[in-house]
């Protein structure tokens, strides 16, 4: 820990059972914009978690036998706690994590979308509670029940702070679990402050319990704690496996949001100007920090020339820097190690052969913070790393194919299927490409849209569950057939 460091005030990392507490670890928590400390959290161990499971164990009784119209009561609260305070909200996901204030804005906005959808289904849920099992024969009758899991333990990343925790915290809770979460310690300050919003909410303690740590402090001994039935999981795929494998010493449910290398298909009769728009936001959106990256671009050989203009061109006008900056696009990368694992993938595309036709290194205008210009790359090998593997950063790698055979088939030449997206002025054959690819989710000419409605996870490598819709609450429910004679 360095002195300037020291200098920060230290804030209590633990949430357990209703009260706040200082944990033995020392985690700086550094603004990616300037490098420097933004704050000092303390962490948990071992003893941390159990203490977390603890107390849920002991909440889950009378938890667990609430209505679902109470849980909708505490999860709106949640919700308008978390609008009361957006401003602050936002402020802190900008320093902590780098977003410009418009991406920071979504974040805030889809965490209270997904707590007052939940909300509704918690209040549905009762009504379709014990509902009635059509059988073959009159002498049996049969009704089903859905009953939560029990204790949860959410394991979540630093690209997305609190949007991440919300999809599997409200859901968590609509289904009658109680939970202990994990935030990211890259991340955690937004997670902080929503835990003081659950903290306020009405929310019986022991319900809700957040431990700060490391992965190897905190998220081992949640992966493998005996007292928690279900382990959700969102991260890298290398992290997920050592999860699984935890989780499985005590055969809990595994729910994972792993990673993904996405393909955008720009077929030959696209609005190019569309297309380009897409394709950076696709790549450029949280510098290309997020598991549904579009940073594979297949574009009609026809087509492929005009497209690099212009995506050269479009990503050579974003402006990159910090979030207190007016008319920022894009923010920088999280931390410095995040920051040289997309710079060495850079240079060692440029290596294997591949052509990069703009960005990839830091702007001139921003000597310190972590910050790196959209990339475009072309010619990339298939083998090459880039093309291969996720990335986590602004860098595009662009393709031409002559058929829609060929389109298709590189998108799904991929060991993950997360999601994709389909540029055509053709609505046929935008949905007979869609329906081709191996994704969780496809859009066609539009934005990386994500309701609560609808489903999140993806096929292959991508995930091993779902997240959001009635889904993502299905996650966290035991189904119980109950049969009697008649």
């Amino acid at each position: 820990m360095n002195e300037a460091a020291d200098r920060h005030p230290v804030l209590q990392g633990l949430y357990l059972n209703g009260q706040w507490w200082e944990g033995k670890e020392r985690l700086a928590v550094i603004n990616p914009s300037t490098e420097a400390p933004l704050a000092i959290v303390t962490g948990g161990d071992a003893q941390s978690v159990d203490d977390a499971v603890q107390a849920s164990r002991s909440a889950f009784d009378a938890w667990s036998r609430t209505t679902g119209a109470f849980r909708a009561v505490i999860l709106r609260r949640i919700a308008a706690g978390v609008a009361e305070r957006r401003e602050r909200l936002m402020s802190l996901q900008s320093t902590n994590n780098g977003k410009p204030g418009f991406e920071a804005a979504m974040d805030v906005d889809d965490v209270i979308a997904t707590f007052n959808y939940y909300a509704d289904l918690a209040e549905a849920a009762d009504v379709q509670q014990n509902r009635e099992v059509a059988l073959p024969t009159e002498a049996f009758a049969a009704r089903l029940r859905r009953e939560p899991c029990g204790v949860v333990g959410l394991i979540v990343p630093w690209n997305f702070p609190m949007v991440t925790t919300a999809w599997k915290l409200a859901p968590a809770l609509a289904a009658g679990c109680c939970v202990v979460l994990k935030p990211s310690e890259i991340t955690p300050l937004a997670e902080l402050e929503l835990a003081r919003i659950i903290a306020a909410s009405g929310l019986p303690d022991g319900v809700f319990n957040l431990v700060c740590g490391t992965g190897l402090a905190v998220g081992a001994p949640m992966a493998g704690h005996p007292g928690i039935a279900k382990v959700s999981f969102t991260g890298s795929n290398a992290v997920g496996v050592q999860v699984m494998q935890r989780a499985a010493e005590t055969v809990k449910g595994v729910s994972l949001e792993l990673g993904g290398k996405s393909s955008l298909l720009v077929m030959a009769d696209a609005d190019l100007d569309l297309a380009v728009e897409l394709a950076s936001g696709g790549g450029y959106f949280n510098a290309g920090q997020m598991c549904s990256a579009t940073s594979r671009v297949l574009v009609a050989e026809e087509r492929l020339e005009p497209f690099l203009q212009r995506l050269v061109a479009k990503a050579q006008s974003i402006r990159v820097g910090s979030p207190e900056e007016d008319g920022v696009e894009m923010g920088p990368l999280v931390n410095q190690a995040q920051y040289r694992r997309v710079v060495d993938h850079i240079e060692t595309a440029k290596a294997d052969g591949a052509r990069l036709l703009c960005g990839g290194q830091r702007p001139a205008s921003q000597p310190r913070g972590y910050f790196l210009e959209p990339a475009v790359f072309t010619q990339v090998p298939l083998n090459c790393a880039l093309w291969r593997e996720e990335i986590f950063g602004p860098v595009l790698c662009v393709r031409g194919f002559s058929s829609e055979a060929e389109a298709i088939a590189l998108a799904n030449d991929s060991p993950f299927g997360l999601v994709a997206s389909v540029v055509s002025s053709d609505s046929r054959t935008a949905d007979r490409v869609a329906d081709a690819l191996q994704a969780g989710t496809v859009w066609i000419n539009s934005p990386q849209v994500i309701f609560p409605q609808t489903s999140w996870g993806g096929f292959k490598q991508s995930s091993l569950g779902r997240e959001l819709g009635p889904w993502g609450m299905q996650a966290f429910q035991e189904i119980k057939h109950v049969v009697r004679a008649t």
